[in-house]
């Protein structure tokens, strides 16, 4: 049973882990459960029970448990998210006092449709990460944090990042793409940058619309803030959107101020890739 703290605002003890999951799952009934299926390495299996949600694997097995956890929550629409860690521990610096590293996965359903609207965009004055851990995927998500709500808070969507050097660099979790008024895609230097999966893809697929006559080329190179701001079409590229294209830049229109062709153009092709592409992974449903 539990008994409470006194002091300001009583705050109760679970004396037991039977009384803590008691207390989890009552919480999680209230509400509609987020996450239909969970694994931990930690506890050794796939987690259907939300209220339990709380790299010791070769590749191959982390790709199987991804597999394996998404058929179990017979979730079809949606996103999987997961976590390599030192694993539990003593709260220090050092990973020493880790028993060994943990894998967290979970499903999270969602309605995903295609972004078809426009939005604004400011430019960032929130730090950049240094490129050692700008290039990796890590858990310093600090400065994402800080840019999106520097950009909420002047009336945009989301923050632009440009370097030192007047060279525009991404979005928070996101990549960010040009159509130039020649006629070309144009991403800026994975170099001091994260290289986003749907960035990568994006330009892999994007050569069918300059087969078509709609690009003139695509390219990733260094471009400066007062060059891109001069292009035709802008968007974030990420793999939650795939495309979201940006109409207004610091207050400039970017073109003529609408969602453009080619950026729908580019969303539906990585749309049309991403439910028939050669890349799927068949997910054995029961």
């Amino acid at each position: 049973m539990s008994s409470n703290v006194q002091g300001e605002g009583e705050v109760p003890v679970y004396e037991s882990g039977a009384d803590a999951l008691q207390k989890l799952q009552e919480k999680w009934k209230s509400t509609a459960a987020p996450y239909p299926a969970m694994y931990s390495s930690f506890l050794g299996g796939i987690i259907l029970d939300p209220a339990k949600v709380g790299t010791p694997f070769p590749r191959d097995t982390l790709r199987s448990i991804l597999v394996q956890m998404t058929a179990a929550s017979g979730c079809r629409k949606g996103s999987i998210r997961y976590w390599l860690s030192s694993g539990p521990g003593d709260f220090l610096l050092s990973s020493s006092g880790c028993p060994g590293p943990a894998f967290y996965a979970v499903v999270i359903p969602s309605d995903y449709a295609q972004c078809r609207h426009g939005v604004r965009a400011v430019t960032t004055s929130v730090p950049m990460k240094p490129p050692l851990f700008a290039t990796m995927k890590n858990v310093n998500y600090l400065p994402n944090v800080l840019s999106i709500m520097d950009a909420e808070e002047r009336g945009a969507f989301a923050s632009v990042w440009v370097d030192e050097q007047g060279y525009v660099a991404e979005g928070p979790m996101v990549n960010v793409a040009f159509v130039t008024q020649g006629g070309e895609l144009v991403l800026p230097v994975f170099d001091k940058i994260l290289s986003g999966c749907t960035a990568k893809r994006m330009l892999a697929l994007a050569p069918k619309l300059v087969e078509a006559g709609l690009l003139k080329g695509v390219s990733t190179q260094h471009i400066t803030a007062a060059d891109a701001k001069r292009s035709v079409e802008m968007a974030f590229v990420g793999s939650g959107l795939p495309v979201l294209p940006i109409v207004e830049w610091d207050g400039q229109p970017i073109g003529d101020g609408k969602v453009g062709k080619l950026m729908l153009a580019l969303s539906d092709l990585l749309w049309e890739d991403m439910k028939s592409g050669p890349d799927r992974v068949a997910v054995p449903y029961k």
